[in-house]
């Protein structure tokens, strides 16, 4: 055991503050990384005020990692000190269930551990995430991070990138097809980009003609005004795949409209009931579908970082004292974050 220092919330009321914690020497198994660089998501901000119901105190929020190794188990042969790495949203599954050896174990069936606010699976002791100076993971949920990327830019890869990667692959879009992405925060701005290097033609949706000029700048082909009838119109039937990053309850059933038969509608931003109701003859008369997507596994996550270097993707961020970071999560809130906070944790030891 060793002490480490870190920003965590003890209660759902109260800020993020200081604290020192214990992390554990490494296992056999396990990468201690010093880290350098933490993406702020929007799930943070959720999991610290207790919005989902399943928060565990203290926590430490973080699931966007990059930092470089400073010592490794006896059992560990993919990393060395020294090296560039990642961690993202998971630490632990169970390893052996269908979900798992298949490379997927965001769906493990035992339920993956998370990178806070979960019992580990040795211990039992409470995950601590990446608003800290430091962390110790086991070698099978540690990525390479490539050289070509900047190392800030690759947090948000780990959870923003993953999330609108892996849908995107997993249903096939390829070059040619039509793709729209609905809303252009963390998330929706990086599913143009990689839509767009897939080879498709992108279009965004959004409530805000403002976006146009930086959407097109993002890579995007097209904007529609979602809250224009007759722009919505004069896309009927248009898209095969709609890639939705919108994180709060909204209404599906114009954007149905907008696919063509068999097209696909992929839910990444929403874990809240579907409100208004959804009408079941816009899939059932066109052979649509309604699909959900949760992050992606460790082999795809090495995939999607390998893909932004040969791609020249990144995250736009805004870098982040660690001492301003509840003044971010009002800020990211508000929406006033082009496009994802990344804290510098040289600013910890200020």
């Amino acid at each position: 055991m060793y002490t480490a220092i870190g920003y965590a919330a003890q209660s759902a009321t109260t800020p993020l503050a200081p604290m020192s914690f214990q992390r554990r020497s490494p296992r056999a198994d396990d990468v201690a990384i010093e880290i350098l660089y933490c993406g702020v998501c929007h799930s943070d901000i959720h999991q610290a005020r207790n919005e989902w119901g399943i928060a565990v105190y203290p926590l430490m929020p973080g699931h966007e990692i990059v930092g470089k190794v400073t010592a490794v188990g006896a059992n560990v042969s993919k990393h060395k000190v020294g090296d560039l790495v990642g961690v993202g949203c998971m630490v632990d599954s169970c390893r052996h269930c269908e979900a798992c050896t298949a490379n997927l174990e965001q769906y493990c069936l035992e339920g993956p551990t998370m990178t806070y606010a979960t019992p580990d699976r040795v211990d039992g002791s409470n995950t601590m995430g990446g608003y800290s100076d430091s962390i110790v993971v086991s070698e099978h949920f540690v990525v390479r991070i490539p050289e070509k990327l900047d190392l800030a830019s690759a947090a948000p890869i780990l959870c923003a990138g993953i999330t609108t990667y892996s849908p995107l692959k997993h249903y096939g879009v390829k070059a040619g097809d039509k793709v729209g992405i609905l809303g252009m925060g963390g998330l929706g701005h990086m599913g143009i980009k990689f839509a767009k290097a897939l080879g498709a033609e992108v279009t965004l949706f959004t409530r805000s003609a403002s976006k146009a000029e930086e959407a097109r700048r993002q890579g995007a082909d097209h904007v529609i005004v979602s809250t224009d009838a007759a722009q919505m119109q004069s896309v009927a039937g248009h898209f095969d795949f709609l890639l939705d990053t919108i994180p709060v309850p909204h209404d599906l059933n114009p954007y149905l409209d907008t696919l063509r038969f068999d097209g696909v509608h992929i839910l990444v931003g929403l874990i809240e009931p579907v409100d208004p109701a959804l009408h079941a003859g816009k899939l059932v008369m066109s052979r649509r579908v309604l699909a959900g997507s949760l992050i992606g596994g460790i082999a795809e996550t090495q995939e999607v970082l390998d893909f932004c270097a040969e791609h020249g993707i990144t995250c736009d961020i805004e870098m982040l004292d660690i001492r301003q970071i509840n003044k971010a999560y009002e800020r990211m809130i508000k929406g006033d974050v082009k496009y994802r906070f990344v804290i510098d944790m040289a600013t910890l030891k200020v």
